[in-house]
């Protein structure tokens, strides 16, 4: 298997037999790890503005998918079979209304210290913070669309640092 430096590597959650497997961390040292996750969801103007001025009938959106993307974070060994469960330092949420896309950017930066990344908790507390505010603002508007939930930067570990961009700054 090819990975982003073009070295060749055996899967890591497959077993010699071809079974699925969690990976045996135990062996590797403990170190910093951080990742950050984006995506974003597009809608009409009108729902967005709704979502702004807080007069969505469920209520606060924003607020309540802040909260929905920490949870989602701290469980996401229970929604990923292979995931590592992680004593998490921080999760940070944030939303970004955007006039011009119509929508909302998400951005879940997830750190710890342990023995395998986080890359997975940023990833799933993106997904489940716009997945909340669709399902909030759904009434107003079906047609809204999630999209381009991917990993923007992370640091720690043998991979060291990655970022999605060329010229982004890796946060540390």
């Amino acid at each position: 298997m090819s990975t982003d430096e073009g070295k060749e590597e055996r899967l890591s959650h497959v077993a010699s037999d071809g079974t699925a497997r969690m990976v045996d961390v135990s062996a590797k040292p403990d170190t910093a790890r951080m990742a950050r996750a984006t995506g974003s969801i597009r809608m009409r103007a009108e729902t967005l503005d709704a979502i702004v001025r807080n007069t969505v009938a469920k209520g606060d959106v924003l607020g309540v998918a802040r909260v929905a993307g920490i949870m989602a974070a701290k469980r996401t060994a229970e929604l990923i079979p292979l995931c590592h469960p992680l004593p998490l330092s921080d999760i940070g949420v944030v939303l970004t209304p955007d006039t011009e896309l119509p929508g909302v950017h998400a951005e879940v930066v997830a750190r710890t210290t342990g023995k395998t990344g986080v890359e997975m908790e940023a990833l799933t507390g993106v997904s489940v913070a716009l997945l909340t505010i669709y399902d909030m603002a759904k009434a107003m508007d079906r047609g809204m669309t999630i999209s381009d939930i991917s990993l923007a930067e992370k640091v720690g570990g043998e991979g060291g640092r990655y970022a999605r961009l060329a010229g982004t700054a890796v946060a540390t």
